[in-house]
Order: structure tokens, then C-alpha cells, then sequence
């Protein structure tokens, strides 16, 4: 997602044109900060805490892509306390730290020695307001007089400016209205919105426009709590709020997460390691997966992408799809309701095609980027056919396909008319303007698409995978186009299909590489380069079954594969390295899509290496979170995964990833039209021996399943069984 350099422009900040990319350097490359997201609201904490303007600043409480606050600083009588321990709770809503006092001489003219007073700070987010609890105990002999002081500024930086964006004229920042118990911070931006940060402290306390003071006497082994409440105003002031208590907001958020769209994923494995990596996927999907006007839709990833992102989104609803089609649905129904109608070349925008990326900060508001609607992938469309298809297999919603088929045809012409401009029978991309992304397949840094010599590819730009969608898409929609009576377009549908899986194999297979070349270029010369978007089109049955075992082969190899997972491309290219963000590291997602190419496969050891890589590397990372890539050195003995300094963590494809490797082991395919649920040569990789799963519906009815490894071979057994659902087990 992010562009690559050409020139710098701050010390932590490189410019491409009007893009930036986030330099790695040791204030970045601190993973040591808690984040809490809810809804279009998040906020990056130090350990304590603390919001600290350290670095290129990327710690905050954001809000709509506002930063409403740019620093906060607790202080206790003055000095920093000292970091017991700090925690986020598993299921991402409280953020927990342990803290005390340093040895300290008070103005009474005692000392308190350290460790007297204990202070536990507890803090979460609703959709618009960040909750700070402090409960402070003191544990000495004797009664103490102590203040605990809370210093903030709010910059209200757009988001593109806290990733390093210039602008040569910001709007105006309001003098702060400060009551007895409250501070409200306020900015007027160049969009003529007013934006407000409103602080309270629950009890008591001194203000003053920068900060809130409150003093506490407690009694020797005594105990005060209060609140500092923070919101977020958007298009108002705080004069009117009347907030909730902190036990019953968080009682709301609680409820919420609780009955949210992954309430009732139940899977349980023999494998602790494993259970505690699904564990923490589905909580970081149920924090990431937000309520729009368009339903249920997963924000791509914390801090930079927490938006809407087409390709992510869609990718994301691929992974749960088997088990929380809903995820799927309000995908669809978000990408065509953003649908493109129009040209616009300042937005890479043409009839039909698909949103790559939604903003709505004040820089989006008054175009000084163009991401406030931003089309520029080249994947999006095709990938939301496939979705709407294998949607419509997973669920049998046929009234739901007849509400955005419209949207399809107008998805299914960009593919043919504005994604094919050269009528050669591929799927191309070329930015229209210099403001655009360089390359828009989901590699999208602008050095990721080369020659075998390391030159950069010259565009119109074909990938290989992105050929792939196109051919799994036009297949799958055929068949909703058959039920809802289009007999002609599905067979016009699977003839282009079949056109395209002709063209495809002889144009783009290389017998030098053993798979298929990267991409063709614009005069159709291939870049002969081994990728692993090569890996992707697997998946989508367009190599046959020769090319898809010369593929596998190579995807297994160590120049390929680094133990954690397949590399982005092999080493000994021109361009290898794997400290980049394309060109030689480790994606997850990328991974859990190459692993999905074995689903109906006979041979799984292609998804079992995988899941047992990234088993082995949620086992290593921090809350076995797998981050949004790692860098791709090979993996030696005793020694831990390299970590991409700044990766967003967490991040939804990578989150959802493991559950689309356990279905390509599984072989888990279902089909509600004939209610049925197929199992393709099941396999569990040898730190497995078991796997259940609870409720997993079909139609009107649900199964429970459980799997067990027998030597080479999975037995699936049926636990329950409602409804007239058929298991069909393929050995």
C-alpha cells in the first residue's frame, strides 16, 4: 500500500510526488506501542499509556482521519510513574497498565519511597470518545497528598500529514474554552468543518488551556478512582455532551463486541499455539470489522489503512467467507454503492470499476490528495466478481445477487472495455495523472514490477494473477447468470473464460522459470521474474494441472520458500531483497491465497508447509498477531522471525489468513444450492491432530465437525447435524 522513494523529505519521510512513504528507523522501528480501534476511531499508545509527540509522531487518538489528539502525558506529582507492566485484553477493548511512583520527596516534605502507590490505568474506545480510568492505591503507612496531572495538545493533522505530507496552508486553530472540570481544544479546517477534542476529569480539578490536575488524598492502604474522558467531535463543540460513566460505556462496547458478526465462530484445534492464533485473529477481525451505512465492512489495518480498502475488504470476505458469509455481503454491497460511474482521471476512475481506497479527512475533503474516492486498482473489479460469485455458491442469496447485478455487468464491462483498453485479451493497468499509484496490483510499491535485469517494467502493466481473477470471476458469475436466467451471458461468460485460460498459458508461461512470468509490459514482452503472484493464480484453476505442479515445485524451494512462508519473489533476482516491502518478503495473506490453490487437490502439501510457516511464526510474534508482512530471510535455528519495522499490526487479510489455510487443508467447500458441504482430500499438518468446528451453517441448517489425523489420512466425523445438509468427504 504504500509507494516507493524517490526523493526525501523529512528525516523519517520520503516523498514520491504527492505521496509518502514511511522511512524505518529505530524511533519507527519501536513496536512498543498498545492500539485500540473502534469503528473510525482509533488511538496509538505507548506503554503507559501515554500519547508521545516521539519520532514522526505516529502515536494519537484519531478520529473520521483527524488527529484529535496529539500528545497526552500523565504525571504524578510532577514526574513520569514507572512502567510495571502494560497489556491490550484479548479481545481488544482495554488497554490495562500497571504503574507506580518513583522515590519521590513531596511538598509535605516526606519522602515516599517507590512502590508506595500503585496506579492501574484502564482505558478503551466507543465510536467518538476515549475513556482513561485511573485507580490509584496507596499501600504505605500513612496517608498521602498526591496529584496526578494530565498535559495534551491536539494538532488535528490529517492523516497524510502525520504520515509526512506538507501543506502550505492549514485551517485555523481555535483558542481553548476551558471550564472547572473540562478543556475543549478546536480547529476550523480549510473544509469549513469544525473539529473539537473535549477533556474531562470525572471529579474535581484544576485546568488550564494545555492540561487537567487532579489532587487526591488518600488514606494509608486507601483507594480514588476517576475518569478522564476524551471525545471526538466532528462538525460541533463539547458544550452540550452529556457522556456516559465509564462502566456503562464499556458495558455497551462489551455488548457490541460480544454479539458482533464473529460471536459464534467457534473452532477449537489440539494445538494450544494454534487456538491462541484463531483466538487473537478473531478478535482482531471483530475490532477491525466496522458497521457502515452499507453494512459490515473490514478496515484494512492499523494505523495507516484504517479505511475502507476495496481489494482488502474483498480479499478479507474471501477468508471468512466459509465461515461468516455476512462479511461478504456487506462487502458487496459497500463496493457498489462506491462503484465508479464516471470517468476521472485525477481519481483513475472509469465506469464500473471499483473503489481501491475511501478517505474522508479535511486533505481528502478539498482534493489535496485523491483519496477521498480513489480507483486506482487493477484488481478491485475483477475481485469483486469472484467474490459476488463464490458468495452466491457459499450462500444460494439469489435475491441478494438480483439487487447489485447491475453493479456486475457494470464490473464485468470495465473488465472487458476499460480494463482490456488494448483488446488483447488481458486485464491492464497505466495510471491516468502523475498523482496516481505507479502500480495498482496489490503489490503496489512502484519498484515491485521489473525485468529479469532489474530495469522497471513500462506500462500498460499485465500481472499474472490479476489474469487469474478475471478467469475465476468471469467463471463463477457465469453460473448466477445461468440461475437468474441470462443463459446467453453465462455461455458468452465461459467462453471468454476459456478464450482467456488459452491465451493466458501460452503468453505468460515461461519454461525458463518453470511458472508463470511476473507480468507482461506494454509491447507484451514478459518480465521474467519468479513471484509468487505466480502462486496466486492457483487458486483461480487457470494453469493446468502440468503448470500448476512446475509451480508448486518451485513455491517449495528455499529460494522460495523462507520456513515462515513463500516469499514475494525468489532469491537471486535482480531485486531481491528481503528487507523490501515487496521485492523478498513474507505476506501472510499472500500465503493463506497460494494455500487455497490445493483446496480440491489431492496433494496438500503445498497449504500444509504454509500453515505450519505462519503456524510457527504466530508463535513467535508479539499476542500471536500475525503482522502484515515480515521481512523474507530464511529462518535459522534458535532465532525468531525479522520483523518489518512498519508493518501495520494488526492488519485484516493477515488476520483472516488463518482461516483460509485450515479450509484449503480441509478441503472445506459448500455449496447451499445443493446443501451440500464437500470435503476434498482432507489433511492436518503434523503439530495437529484434531480439529472442531461448532456451528458451522449451511442454509437453514448447521453441522458440527470434528477431524481427526490418522497417519496420512483425516477422518471427518459429524457431531450435530440440524437441517437437511449432505457431508460429501472426497479421499
Amino acid at each position: 500500500m504504500l509507494p516507493s522513494v524517490q526523493k526525501e523529505h523529512h528525516k523519517d519521510v520520503i516523498e514520491v510526488g504527492h505521496q509518502f512513504y514511511i522511512r524505518a528507523s529505530s524511533a519507527l522501528a519501536d513496536d512498543r506501542t498498545r492500539v485500540l480501534l473502534n469503528g473510525d476511531t482509533f488511538a496509538v499508545f505507548d506503554r503507559s499509556g501515554d500519547v508521545q509527540p516521539v519520532g514522526f509522531g505516529q502515536q494519537g487518538i484519531f478520529h473520521d482521519e483527524t488527529r484529535h489528539l496529539s500528545r497526552l502525558e500523565m504525571r504524578f506529582c510532577g514526574v513520569r510513574p514507572l512502567l510495571l507492566s502494560s497489556t491490550v485484553r484479548e479481545d481488544n477493548i482495554l488497554f490495562a497498565a500497571d504503574l507506580t511512583n518513583p522515590d519521590l520527596d513531596l511538598e509535605s516534605g516526606s519522602l515516599l519511597a517507590r512502590g508506595t502507590v500503585h496506579i492501574y490505568r484502564t482505558k478503551f474506545l466507543t465510536e467518538t470518545v476515549c475513556y482513561d480510568q485511573i485507580t490509584v492505591n496507596n499501600y504505605g503507612e500513612t496517608a498521602v497528598d498526591i496529584e496526578l496531572s494530565f498535559e495534551f495538545d491536539a494538532d488535528f493533522a490529517d492523516i497524510f500529514e502525520v504520515r509526512g505530507q506538507k501543506r502550505q496552508r492549514r485551517g485555523e486553530k481555535r483558542p481553548a474554552k476551558v471550564t472547572r472540570n473540562s478543556v475543549e481544544l478546536s480547529y476550523v479546517g480549510l473544509d469549513r468543518i469544525h473539529r473539537a477534542t473535549f477533556i474531562e476529569s470525572s471529579i474535581p480539578c484544576e485546568t488550564h488551556d494545555g492540561g487537567i490536575t487532579v489532587p487526591l488524598h488518600i488514606e494509608s492502604h486507601g483507594e480514588a478512582s476517576f475518569t478522564i474522558n476524551m471525545a471526538c467531535i466532528h462538525g460541533g463543540d463539547g458544550q452540550q455532551l452529556h457522556l456516559p460513566t465509564f462502566n456503562d460505556a464499556l458495558q455497551r462496547v462489551n455488548q457490541e463486541r460480544s454479539t458482533g458478526p464473529l460471536a459464534d465462530l467457534d473452532i477449537h484445534t489440539s494445538n494450544e499455539q494454534l487456538n491462541e492464533w484463531i483466538r487473537r485473529s478473531r478478535a482482531d477481525l471483530a475490532m477491525m470489522i466496522a458497521q457502515t451505512p452499507h453494512g459490515l465492512y473490514p478496515y484494512a489495518g492499523v494505523p495507516w489503512f484504517s479505511t475502507v480498502f476495496g481489494r482488502d475488504g474483498i480479499i478479507t470476505a474471501l477468508e471468512l467467507l466459509w465461515l461468516v458469509p455476512d462479511v461478504a455481503k456487506g462487502v458487496l454491497t459497500y463496493l457498489a454503492a462506491t462503484q465508479a460511474t464516471s470517468h476521472d482521471p485525477e481519481r483513475d476512475a472509469d465506469p464500473g470499476k471499483i473503489l481501491h481506497e475511501m478517505r474522508k479527512g479535511e486533505m481528502a475533503n478539498l482534493r489535496e490528495v485523491p483519496f477521498g474516492r480513489y480507483y486506482g486498482t487493477v484488481d478491485g473489479t475483477p475481485l469483486f466478481v469472484l467474490l459476488a460469485a463464490a458468495y452466491y455458491e457459499r450462500t444460494a442469496d439469489i435475491d441478494f445477487l438480483k439487487e447489485i447485478w447491475p453493479n456486475i455487468l457494470a464490473a464485468l464491462e470495465w473488465i472487458d472495455v476499460y480494463g482490456d483498453s488494448d483488446h488483447d485479451g488481458f486485464v491492464e493497468y497505466a495510471r491516468a495523472t502523475d498523482h496516481g499509484l505507479v502500480q495498482q496490483g496489490w503489490k503496489d510499491s512502484n519498484d515491485s514490477v521489473f525485468y529479469s535485469d532489474g530495469r522497471l517494467a513500462q506500462g500498460p502493466i499485465a500481472l499474472c494473477e490479476v489474469q487469474g481473477y478475471v478467469y475465476a470471476a468471469k467463471n463463477g458469475i457465469a453460473s448466477v447468470a445461468a440461475d437468474l436466467g441470462h443463459k446467453d451471458l453465462a455461455d458468452k461468460l465461459r467462453t471468454q473464460a476459456a478464450d482467456l485460460r488459452s491465451k493466458f498459458q501460452s503468453q505468460f508461461w515461461s519454461d525458463e522459470l518453470g511458472m508463470f512470468a511476473l507480468a507482461l509490459d506494454g509491447e507484451k514482452k514478459q518480465c521474467r521474474v519468479r513471484s509468487s503472484n505466480a502462486g496466486q493464480t492457483l487458486f483461480s484453476g487457470i494453469a493446468s494441472d502440468a503448470q500448476y505442479r512446475s509451480i508448486v515445485g518451485n513455491l517449495l524451494s528455499p529460494a522460495f520458500f523462507s520456513g515462515w512462508g513463500v516469499r514475494t519473489i525468489v532469491t537471486g533476482e535482480r531485486r531481491y531483497n528481503p528487507m523490501s516491502y515487496h521485492n523478498g518478503s513474507m505476506w501472510p495473506h499472500d500465503n493463506a491465497l497460494i494455500a487455497l490453490g490445493a483446496l480440491r487437490r489431492s496433494d496438500k502439501d503445498l497449504a500444509l508447509r504454509i500453515t505450519s510457516g505462519l503456524l510457527d511464526l504466530a508463535s513467535e510474534v508479539m499476542f500471536h498477531r500475525l503482522p502484515e508482512l515480515i521481512c523474507g530471510f530464511g529462518r535459522r535455528p534458535g532465532k525468531g522471525p525479522t520483523l518489518y519495522p512498519v508493518a501495520c499490526s494488526p492488519q485484516a487479510w493477515a488476520a483472516g489468513s488463518v482461516f483460509m489455510v485450515l479450509q484449503a487443508c480441509l478441503g472445506l467447500e459448500i455449496k447451499a444450492n445443493e446443501s451440500r458441504l464437500y470435503m476434498h482430500h482432507s489433511a492436518l499438518p503434523e503439530k495437529l491432530q484434531h480439529v472442531r468446528i461448532r456451528n458451522l451453517r449451511i442454509g437453514n441448517g448447521s453441522v458440527d465437525l470434528s477431524c481427526e489425523r490418522y497417519a496420512d489420512t483425516v477422518s471427518v466425523n459429524i457431531l450435530r447435524r440440524t437441517g437437511n445438509v449432505e457431508i460429501v468427504a472426497m479421499r
